[in-house]
């Protein structure tokens, strides 16, 4: 699907009033970004963590109401990698949020996407739910892609981490400040519109 499909899907959207969902998937361990900071001369700043590769991952999916007029941003948080199943449970919670709303869904080719359970239960959802891949290869397109550097390189940057808990506080925290304005500033840096 290349910028017709893309335009195509955004025209669909208008049409119906649906909500435009971006999702995506990232990771973050126990050993976090590190980024250059800022010290007295003569400290040097020393960053304690685990030395293990204990590892969360998060789905995000990040909504622009047709008209541009809202951006929500949901997550959800799990200490294993994301499968087929867990696609299918972060669909229901769109379902449970969108209640009486149309949604298009944008997403990348993962497997998990495109796995015969996820597709048989796209189908059963085709009354609220249209599903739409972004092209091979493009993650600039996907807004949710700008949500993860920011967590990363803001409240995850150099953290003093002693376990998953702490990488969860600090992942939740990062991600609850994703709102409208950060939302709809991501959208503009990967160049769509939705108008």
């Amino acid at each position: 699907m290349g910028a017709r499909g893309l335009a195509t899907g955004k025209k669909n959207a208008t049409r119906r009033k649906a909500w435009i969902v971006f999702v995506d998937e990232s990771g973050v361990s126990e050993r976090p970004p590190i980024y250059r900071t800022w010290a007295p001369r003569g400290q040097t700043p020393v960053l304690i963590h685990p030395y293990n590769w204990n590892k969360l991952s998060v789905a995000g999916a990040l909504a622009y109401r047709w008209d541009g007029r809202r951006c929500r941003f949901l997550f959800k948080i799990i200490e294993d990698s994301f499968k087929a199943a867990d696609f299918i449970d972060l669909i229901r919670r769109l379902r449970r949020h969108f209640r009486r709303d149309q949604v298009t869904l944008v997403w990348d080719r993962l497997p998990g996407h495109r796995a015969v359970i996820t597709r048989n239960y796209l189908e059963t959802q085709k009354h609220w739910l249209r599903a739409e891949f972004l092209p091979p290869y493009a993650p600039d397109l996907n807004p949710v892609e700008l949500a993860w550097g920011h967590a990363k390189r803001g409240d995850l940057a150099n953290q003093r981490v002693f376990g998953l808990d702490d990488v969860h506080s600090a992942l939740t925290k990062a991600l609850r400040r994703i709102d409208t304005r950060l939302g709809m500033a991501f959208l503009r840096h990967t160049g769509l519109s939705l108008g």
